[in-house]
């Protein structure tokens, strides 16, 4: 199975999505979605037009931090994202509206959080 890395990341007027190890494929949005499945469809229509083989693949997105506080807005707030990672709310909000750039240290915090919310998530059952 292959795996690609796929990057979005938020410009002044859209968001960007697109797979730096293949050529051609890219997507743009208004939303983190929208650029999303964009890429996926020139994603499919490369293996349509025979540049990829047709093989099963997972994809790994690479998020900026605006992008992704952004993506999950309307789920986690900025206090939820205080709760998951110890970091205040200003200054998550900061992160968010692009006025700060978080460390390295505080991109590994939030991305450690969300990832030990979804283990959590993912051990529920109803």
């Amino acid at each position: 199975m292959k795996n690609y890395r796929a990057v979005i990341e938020r410009s002044k007027d859209a968001y960007w999505a697109y797979i730096p190890d293949l050529e051609g494929v890219t997507g743009v949005g208004e939303t983190v979605q929208e650029a999303k499945q964009s890429m996926l469809e020139g994603l499919s229509l490369q293996i349509e037009l025979g540049n990829l083989s047709l093989c099963e693949f997972t994809i790994d997105y690479h998020f900026d931090v605006i992008s992704l506080l952004n993506y999950f807005k309307g789920i986690l707030t900025n206090a939820a994202f205080e709760r998951l990672t110890g970091i205040n709310q200003m200054q998550m909000s900061h992160y968010a509206n692009g006025l700060k750039n978080p460390r390295k240290a505080q991109r590994q915090k939030i991305e450690k959080a969300l990832h030990q919310l979804a283990d959590e998530l993912r051990s529920i059952h109803l």
